[in-house]
């Protein structure tokens, strides 16, 4: 199979051109092409579509630019709490944790958890005692602190207020993600995140959500999201267009426009996708100003930031 490939993303929202300096647009497009080319070396020696995923957002995790890993912002009391998901096409297959401290890579929890447990979400103290079966690592609150990260807390620290990274006038800073088919024809989703900054009250958005978050299907489609995660909830945005190509017979371009462009945007919510069919058809769709994005397969590699 030929057609295989692998599209990733990393946070949409109010990215505009005039507002990067060129060496913060370098850093991204770097940081971009490295884990979709860490995923797609995956794809090119037969591995599987869940490796691939894993090994693009292991990337990004570890990189200070996106919000997830490394790069995760702060909650109310300082602290670092980290959600992640990842999901099989082949089989329907899931594992998700949310609210999980000092994780240095939460995608590698969530894929012990689809091999190894019948349960498909483990959130806190409980994720963390599965982690230690497997000698997952873990890091220092030091590994996690970003200088930057901290005055983006201390703006609104002690305030009712939460800053979303894709909100106008926020940081440029976002979930990640990454869609694969692997050359047996497997489709596999996966997303990663440090939530929004100030978050209170064990609050968890919308990445270890199946069906919100991602979701895979090889009949269909395997979609990442990322945007205002109470919106991508109440839209089941990533289910939604697998259900539009199933039930309705939209193309997976179709399908992700009626769902990000027209119903996300129509109950006011903001965000983006990336989406691959099991033809290898890839779309990186999203109803703001930009998306960090990058996606490659035999013919192409593409990176991008800006609408």
């Amino acid at each position: 199979m030929n057609n295989f490939g692998i599209a990733i993303h990393g946070g949409a929202g109010t990215i505009l051109k005039s507002e990067m300096t060129p060496e913060k647009e370098t850093a991204y497009t770097n940081a971009l092409t490295n884990a979709v080319d860490a995923g797609y070396a995956v794809l090119e020696t037969g591995g599987t579509s869940l490796l691939a995923v894993e090994a693009a957002i292991i990337e990004l995790e570890n990189c200070p630019l996106f919000n997830a890993g490394k790069g995760a912002v702060f909650n109310s009391a300082g602290q670092h709490e980290m959600d992640a998901s990842i999901m099989d096409g082949a089989t329907l297959n899931a594992g998700a944790i949310a609210a999980v401290r000092n994780l240095k890579n939460p995608i590698v929890l969530a894929n012990k958890i689809l091999q190894h447990s019948d349960h498909i979400l483990m959130i806190g103290n409980g994720a963390i005692q599965f982690a230690e079966q497997f000698k997952i690592k873990f890091e220092s609150d030091e590994y996690f602190h970003d200088e930057y990260r901290y005055q983006q807390w201390q703006n609104v620290k002690g305030t009712a207020s939460f800053q979303l990274d894709h909100s106008k006038d926020r940081p440029y800073l976002g979930t990640v993600g990454a869609v694969a088919l692997d050359q047996h024809g497997n489709l596999a989703a996966g997303t990663s995140t440090g939530g929004m900054t100030n978050k209170k009250f064990g609050r968890v958005g919308d990445s270890p959500i199946i069906g919100v978050g991602n979701y895979a299907n090889n009949k269909t489609c395997a979609i990442s999201c990322t945007g205002s995660g109470e919106y991508l909830m109440r839209a089941v945005s990533a289910y939604d267009i697998s259900c539009l190509m199933e039930y309705k017979g939209l193309s997976l371009e179709a399908a992700a426009e009626e769902a990000i462009v027209h119903r996300l945007t129509a109950i006011g919510g903001d965000g983006g996708i990336v989406g691959m069919d099991a033809a290898g058809n890839i779309v990186m769709t999203f109803n703001c100003e930009g998306m960090y994005r990058a996606c490659r397969n035999a013919r192409e590699r593409v990176v991008r930031i800006y609408k």
